[in-house]
């Protein structure tokens, strides 16, 4: 039976995925040992991201094996990508089917949406970014900057995407590893290393 590192970690990449939210996790998370793979939602492998930059998938989801254990399945967010991932069938029956093995999902920014219409927020804590509190059916809404409930894994956008990485990573490659990358990436001299002009204008 394969181990947690050798599952696949699944991350989504639909036309109009937010770029920051996507790399930040695959870089997290392959450098955390994982196995991640890109998978494209359409039938092209360069998929064009809110920004304009074109990323090149691993592979399709409509090649995905629907019988192959799976890590985690990660959807970014970003418009309209996360709208895309939303009203995709098969997107919604991979997530309705890793909730139902039990499996990891998470969702940033826009992207919790993905997870309203798979019916994985009722019952649970959860966040996104705001302006989306409306669309979600959460037991609990908040604005941690990533809240974990069971295994549901949200967070709020761009800015964000690094602990929501990590917070992955901790939960598939243990914490000590999730706290080795997070210092060895100076996340933890993050607060103090701002410059002066953005600590005042964010009010640190």
């Amino acid at each position: 039976m394969s181990q947690p590192r050798e599952l696949p970690c699944i991350v989504l990449l639909a036309t109009g995925f937010e770029e920051i939210e996507a790399l930040t996790v695959v870089d997290v998370l392959r450098r955390a040992g994982l196995n991640v793979r890109m998978l494209a939602t359409g039938p092209d492998l360069f998929v064009e991201g809110s920004h304009g930059i074109t990323v090149r998938a691993d592979g399709r989801l409509a090649d995905l094996n629907p019988d192959e254990p799976l890590a985690a399945v990660i959807a970014p967010g970003g418009l309209p990508g996360a709208e895309y991932l939303r009203d995709d069938p098969a997107v919604i029956a991979l997530f309705r089917r890793q909730a139902a093995a039990g499996g990891l999902t998470a969702a940033i920014c826009a992207a919790p949406i993905v997870l309203e219409a798979a019916g994985l927020t009722a019952g649970r804590r959860g966040t996104s970014y705001p302006g989306f509190e409306d669309e979600l059916g959460f037991a609990s809404y908040e604005s941690d900057i990533v809240i974990e409930d069971d295994h549901v894994i949200t967070s709020r956008g761009p800015a964000t995407a690094l602990p929501f990485a990590l917070a992955i990573a901790a939960r598939l490659a243990g914490r000590e590893t999730a706290a080795r990358l997070a210092d060895g990436m100076l996340l933890t001299r993050l607060s103090v290393a701002l410059p002066d002009w953005l600590r005042a204008t964010i009010g640190l």
